[in-house]
């Protein structure tokens, strides 16, 4: 797994932790929270998405 992308998927669970303890604790807050661990999420499927396109290229131009 690329680093950026795991580094994404880190910041997403840390982001759904603190919506969390947000919301329990009762302040509105944490929707900003849920809207970075959306973005975050999406981050990390797109480097993931990159990296695999990229390895499957280098791999098909490996190929004879």
């Amino acid at each position: 797994m690329p680093r950026l992308a795991l580094y994404a998927l880190v910041v997403c669970v840390l982001a759904v932790a603190a919506a969390v303890v947000s919301f329990v604790q009762g302040t509105w807050l944490g929707i900003i929270w849920v809207l970075l661990a959306g973005l975050s999420s999406n981050m990390a499927w797109f480097y993931l998405r990159q990296y695999r396109a990229t390895a499957a290229a280098r791999d098909a131009g490996q190929r004879p």
